[in-house]
């Protein structure tokens, strides 16, 4: 009698893991993709210690600086993870206040102005005299989830990518936790949208997690970092057309920081890693493995990448810490001699002496 009970519970457990991992809900749905080829951590990016030994600027803890912007004084200015906005004067750091939200991409436009990204609010312009203002907040009569970096221009108006139209960071436990889905679902609902006084456009749509963009110095034509697809594509604002000028990155690209001399900082957030690309033509198997418990998902690899590139995605120089003394990099800016190093959940930001 207990052998058939042990071997009834026996069955019942097997019933329930099979239903479970092959039925239950999940709240993702992947699709099918194939991964470009990964070239791994070789050539340009052969590991370097160059991002080992940076100083890291106390933020009274506070975490993840996640961009930077420069004001008309030459002053840097950041945000945390914890909304706090943070000036930065010769690697000295002032608390100044809070914004609400995750703010994420910040620039200073021609009015003097902050705008920000914020993946919980939307679009926000900044002013020490008037505080916070929500500039958009939805479009195409949906909310506006997870706005991700800005790329003010000179007419005034705002270009600013959004990574995900599914996936909301501020109910799925924050923006790693909802990059992480979006990517594993792959269904390129990511876009960049246009900010004037006369509404809101669409400028391109269809990526995997759009991310980090930057206007050329003309003008003429956006960066835009696809995160997803490992790739960095160009597009022309004039003709609507664009083109991929970097692809098959070794990493996950992040923000695209324009250094004002037609050369751009960008943060690689973590390596790749062979089994989401092995499984990326596998979207059942994905949906599988991701109602197995979180340590066993793939997550984001601790060890920090910057590269540096033109405007044409010529590879300029790497700086590495790999032994993630300081990880999870989105991006950089120099000013005045120091490069300061952007990250989306360090204790702080970090400086060293501009390469």
């Amino acid at each position: 009698m207990y052998r058939a009970f042990r071997m009834l519970s026996y069955a019942v457990i097997a019933i329930f893991a099979i239903w479970y991992l092959g039925f239950s809900p999940t709240g993702i749905a992947p699709v099918a993709y194939t991964p470009s080829h990964d070239p791994g951590l070789t050539g340009s990016f052969a590991p370097n210690q160059r991002l080992a030994s940076v100083e890291i600027l106390d933020m009274a803890g506070e975490e993840g600086p996640e961009d930077i912007a420069v004001d008309a004084a030459g002053v840097a200015w950041v945000t945390s993870l914890q909304s706090g906005l943070w000036r930065v004067d010769d690697r000295e750091m002032t608390h100044v206040g809070r914004l609400g939200g995750r703010p994420l991409g910040l620039e200073f436009g021609g009015d003097g102005a902050l705008y920000i990204a914020d993946s919980y609010l939307g679009l926000l312009r900044w002013t020490q005299a008037n505080g916070t203002e929500v500039l958009a907040d939805r479009y195409d009569d949906a909310p506006i989830r997870y706005a991700n970096q800005v790329a003010p221009a000179r007419d005034g108006s705002v270009y600013f990518s959004v990574s995900t139209r599914r996936h909301d960071p501020q109910a799925q436990g924050g923006t790693l936790a909802s990059s992480v889905v979006d990517l594993w679902e792959h269904r390129r609902t990511g876009h960049v949208l246009h900010w004037s006084p006369d509404g809101l456009t669409q400028v391109a749509d269809g990526f995997n997690f759009t991310n980090g963009i930057a206007l050329t110095p003309q003008q003429d034509a956006l960066l835009i970092a696809e995160t997803g697809e490992y790739r960095i594509w160009k597009h022309d604002l004039e003709t609507g057309t664009r083109e991929v000028i970097l692809d098959g990155l070794p990493g996950f690209p992040d923000n695209i920081q324009a250094q004002g001399d037609g050369t751009y900082w960008v943060g690689l957030v973590s390596p790749r890693q062979a089994i989401a690309d092995a499984l990326a033509p596998y979207p059942t198997l994905r949906n599988i493995i991701w109602r197995l418990p979180e340590v066993v998902r793939p997550a984001p690899v601790h060890h920090g990448i910057l590269m540096r590139i033109d405007g044409e995605g010529q590879i300029l120089d790497v700086l590495q810490a790999p032994e993630g003394e300081y990880s999870l990099v989105t991006g950089a800016m120099e000013v005045d001699g120091t490069l300061y190093v952007t990250s989306l959940g360090a204790p702080g930001l970090a400086a060293m002496d501009a390469p």
